[in-house]
């Protein structure tokens, strides 16, 4: 019952934590929309990866929601940051 609960408190942690890195783009795309073009690569690099990850979170049997949804604003977040480096 215990490690239950710290598994709870650990998926939701490591949910609002994935979803605040994809977040952290934003200062990228704003340099990127001021001429301060960044690299495209690693962004894009983020989305695909973030995408493959929500399809198995989503595909698989036992649904993942929480890994499909912290992983959603990367894909969202990846390909603006990448579109406005280029």
């Amino acid at each position: 019952m215990k490690n239950e609960k710290f598994i709870k408190y650990l998926s939701w942690t490591a949910t609002i934590m994935s979803i605040m890195m994809y977040v952290s783009y934003i200062p990228q795309i704003l340099n990127n929309l001021s001429g301060s073009k960044g690299n495209p690569v690693q962004p894009l690099v983020a989305a695909i990866n973030c995408a493959l990850w929500v399809t198995y979170g989503l595909i698989k049997e036992d649904r993942d929601l929480p890994l499909a949804a912290a992983n959603f604003p990367g894909i969202i977040f990846g390909i603006v940051t990448f579109w406005t480096a280029l």
